[in-house]
């Protein structure tokens, strides 16, 4: 088998047995891409009971690197890009984390209780670092380029939606009062927005010779972190799905069916600020993602009614490797198609 930018070509002894167009390009490409084959060696591991583990300290600092790469990098680009256009992106991005809580609050709010609806709205609202992480891998490998700008659309989708989220379940359920004080501190000052923020400015502001100077570090080692993340987020996934089975069928619809809805608006939105496809692709993968790091964190003090067993299974054990998998290549395909109409 022989893959290349515009098609797909299936032999057997060099000699060509099927072609397969473009369309199905970017599927093959995901599903054959490193990382993702270490995501499912992961979930195999899990499943056929191996000892197979990477040591607890070691993920955290993958997702620290991961983060600082990929802000410093997009820093890097902030410098060079068009500050009104920017600044528009940035706040159709939080128009965006603020608004898509409240529709599948509403919804939820018919099956769930209203805790467990405000959490679970709260965690498809916010954002998951490691799918914007993967996403821009996947365009790198599509050579598609995007602006250092949506990595600030990263940080500044993370927090809004856990507000409204706190919000939501305050107003519809025990009325207890809320400590606005810690709710921020967790929802703006969380590690990984104030790194991923450090990250951007520090790359934006540094030369070419010190950016030259990091560059090994944080392009370099990017690719083989990467690898060895997803290879222990295939591990947890696939611990979290023994206990997804307990939450019935409706939930693991709207895990599937959500962000595929958040995905369209994004898309909608893109189209009509004529953002670049790059752009366009990532902010589409930020409203389809989930958070699974900052919104139960905040979720556990804010409304410790709600239950993690719930949102976070669904975020981690369905969401994530939706989106990885069959998401990433999917949506960039509808936004190729659209994009060149």
């Amino acid at each position: 088998m022989k893959v290349s930018r515009n098609r797909v070509i299936l032999s057997i002894n060099s000699s060509p047995i099927c072609e397969i167009g473009p369309d199905l390009n970017p599927v093959l490409s995901n599903l054959l891409a490193p990382p993702i084959l270490f995501f499912f060696l992961g979930v195999f591991a899990t499943l056929v009971r191996s000892d197979l583990e990477v040591p607890s300290p070691l993920p955290r600092l993958f997702s620290l690197y991961l983060l600082l790469s990929i802000g410093f990098r997009g820093g890097a680009e902030l410098a060079h890009s068009d500050p009104e256009h920017s600044a528009l992106a940035l706040l159709a991005a939080v128009s965006l984390a603020c608004l898509l809580p409240l529709w599948m609050f509403f919804v939820l709010r018919r099956r769930l209780p209203n805790a467990d609806a405000a959490a679970v709205a709260a965690t498809y609202g916010s954002v998951s670092a490691v799918t914007f992480v993967t996403a821009s891998a996947f365009l790198e490998r599509q050579h598609i380029q995007s602006s250092g700008f949506m990595v600030a659309a990263l940080a500044v989708m993370e927090s809004p939606a856990i507000v409204i989220g706190v919000i939501l379940a305050r107003r519809f359920g025990d009325n207890a009062a809320l400590d606005w004080k810690h709710l921020l501190k967790d929802a703006f000052l969380n590690g990984s927005v104030v790194l991923l923020l450090g990250s951007l400015l520090i790359g934006s502001v540094t030369t070419t010779a010190g950016s030259d100077s990091v560059k090994p570090f944080i392009s370099g080692l990017f690719p083989g972190m990467l690898c060895f993340f997803l290879l222990d987020m295939g591990m947890v996934a696939a611990k979290r799905l023994r206990t997804i089975r307990e939450a019935g069928l409706f939930v693991i619809l709207f895990a599937l069916i959500a962000p595929l809805i958040n995905a369209a608006i994004a898309m909608a939105v893109a189209w009509v600020m004529r953002l670049p496809e790059g752009d366009a692709f990532l902010l589409t993968t930020l409203a389809a993602s989930a958070s699974y790091i900052a919104v139960p964190a905040t979720m556990r003090l804010a409304v410790p009614e709600a239950r993690p067993s719930l949102y976070l299974p669904m975020a981690l054990g369905i969401t994530f490797p939706f989106n990885i998998v069959l998401g990433l290549p999917l949506y960039l395909s509808a936004i190729e198609y659209f994009w060149r109409k």
